[in-house]
């Protein structure tokens, strides 16, 4: 793998404050970062009064998937995509399955530091027969100077680009790449204040669904994903209230993913989530109105409800 050494870049999306303090307001975390300081994504710092991404080419992650894995059902089916992914995140979840990337500690000397450049990913792509590239595993809006650079040239060379983000972004941020992103796979965690602090440390998730019909209304092409986690996100009130925003602000045809939860780090003492209550947010969602709704994390059970709604259809 060609490696090159570059691993900062100076960040845009900020701006420089007095005694050499700077504002990063790429995500709502909008992090005022004092001079050596680190953003909450761990990954962004203030060197001399200036903010870097300590992060650029830093690849932790690469695999030629299929790009419904992602999972995006309704957007270039049967397609391979090459998906990458770093380290860091603005979110800090407790469930989190990637977290040995996400909660990673950069200074560590042990970490994996693959560094590949936007050209270089491009040729990868090429190689390998990818239809597109994917920024994913971790949260790509905190890789945003690499993934920028890295959609442009993608574009540039007649391949598809796609973020799988938990959507806690800023609209400038959006704007700046919206000529050069093509897919939007948003998580959304839950429908309630509570549940996003709980999970996720999110006081203010509305920005969240806001910023995926921003992205909608940009052009992306959108699909939505949500864990149901036993106890803290699977009640039928919250799942209809959800399926009744997609259906309303992204629209009937919007795919929605509910997936299975499997006990995992901090709520490693839940119980995996029951396919009936799958089954059961797969219900609401149709009930609402929603074209598509597949279930996610059980083989083979995809198919079977899919072919039981569109026999419904018909």
């Amino acid at each position: 793998m060609r490696v090159s050494e570059k691993i900062m870049e100076e960040a845009l999306l900020y701006e420089k404050l007095e005694n050499k303090k700077v504002h990063c307001f790429l995500c709502h975390r909008n992090c005022h970062i004092a001079e050596n300081g680190i953003g909450y994504c761990g990954v962004r710092q203030n060197i001399s009064g200036k903010l870097y991404s300590l992060i650029y080419n830093v690849v932790s992650s690469i695999a030629n998937d299929p790009i419904e894995k992602k999972p995006l059902f309704h957007f270039h089916p049967g397609t391979k995509v090459l998906s990458v992914g770093t380290y860091g995140c603005n979110m800090k979840c407790g469930h989190c399955q990637n977290w040995q990337i996400s909660f990673a500690n950069l200074k560590e000397k042990d970490i994996k530091k693959d560094n590949i450049t936007p050209s270089h990913l491009i040729a990868l792509a090429k190689q390998y027969g990818s239809s597109g590239i994917a920024w994913t595993y971790n949260e790509p809006s905190i890789w945003f100077e690499y993934a920028l650079e890295g959609a442009k040239l993608a574009k540039e060379n007649g391949l598809y680009t796609v973020w799988v983000t938990n959507g806690y972004i800023n609209n400038m941020a959006l704007d700046m790449i919206s000529p050069y992103l093509d897919a939007y796979r948003v998580d959304i965690k839950g429908f309630t204040k509570d549940v996003y602090m709980k999970l996720a440390n999110v006081p203010d998730f509305e920005l969240i669904l806001d910023a995926a019909v921003y992205a909608k209304n940009l052009g992306m092409h959108i699909e939505c994903i949500t864990n149901i986690i036993p106890t803290i996100n699977d009640d039928r009130e919250q799942l209809n209230d959800l399926a009744v925003w997609i259906r309303n602000r992204l629209g009937k045809d919007t795919a929605w993913h509910v997936t299975r939860f499997t006990p995992y780090l901090e709520y490693s003492n839940l119980p995996q989530t029951p396919i009936g209550t799958l089954e059961m947010a797969m219900q609401i969602g149709f009930d609402a109105g929603l074209n598509y709704v597949y279930i996610g994390n059980v083989p083979g059970h995809m198919v079977k409800t899919h072919i039981v709604r569109i026999a419904k259809n018909f």
